[in-house]
């Protein structure tokens, strides 16, 4: 089992701050594909008593990053490579509507939050910085959520990318894959500044999914990830 090295999360305590903190770590592959997620490290982790890591570990079963096992406990969901590809193909239609809508709807504010985490993300890239280029990028496609106008369609996309969250963020560190999803996130931006929605929804649709060489490098670095966790476990 993996052991936690990061020091606790800030003071809050509560079942949601706890789901977020480890989706967090499940994010940065402190707990890789299946980990088992132990109640009673977690509690010692935290400083809390298990019933709130109870909570949070149900609450990430039901958005899926996590599988509860009878008589075995928690799991970080490992998502096999069919599987996994299907679920881009969905991601990717469904943040291409969202961009459609957006380059329609987003009004001055929401067009100004996306600016600033594009900023963001162009100086995350420039530092070399593949964890902070992950946050900032999180916020740009929020941003493209919310200027949809169409909150269930926020709430499907979001649903789904954090169960993505640990092959979004492994996805980043392939060989020049910050670079080239900067430059797709300028073309996006581009787009929407000119108003051309089809061309907005094309280009964020050709950003999330995974094809080619990008496919198979990134299947390479999930691999790779494996053969760490197993030495580790």
């Amino acid at each position: 089992m993996t052991t936690a090295t990061t020091p606790p999360k800030p003071s809050a305590r509560t079942a949601q701050a706890l789901r977020e903190a480890l989706e967090d770590d499940i994010a940065v592959g402190l707990y890789p594909p299946g980990t088992r997620l132990d109640e009673v490290s977690l509690a010692k982790r935290f400083s809390v008593s298990r019933t709130p890591i109870r909570e949070a570990l149900i609450e990430l079963s039901a958005s899926g990053l996590v599988e509860i096992r009878p008589r075995r406990g928690a799991f970080v969901r490992e998502i096999g490579i069919p599987r996994l590809i299907e679920m881009f193909e969905v991601m990717a239609e469904l943040e291409a509507m969202c961009a459609r809508l957006a380059t329609r709807r987003m009004d001055g504010s929401e067009r100004a939050a996306l600016l600033e985490a594009h900023e963001r993300c162009a100086a995350a890239a420039g530092a070399g910085d593949p964890d902070a280029y992950y946050i900032a990028n999180e916020d740009f496609h929020d941003a493209i959520y919310r200027g949809s106008g169409n909150g269930f369609l926020e709430e499907r996309a979001r649903d789904l990318k954090n169960r993505l969250k640990p092959y979004r963020r492994l996805q980043l560190r392939v060989r020049n894959r910050v670079g080239n999803s900067l430059a797709e996130h300028q073309a996006l931006v581009d787009a929407i500044q000119a108003g051309d929605a089809e061309t907005a929804s094309a280009v964020l649709r050709s950003h999330i999914l995974i094809q080619g060489e990008r496919f198979n490098d990134f299947v390479a670095s999930l691999a790779a990830a494996e053969q760490t966790r197993r030495k580790q476990g």
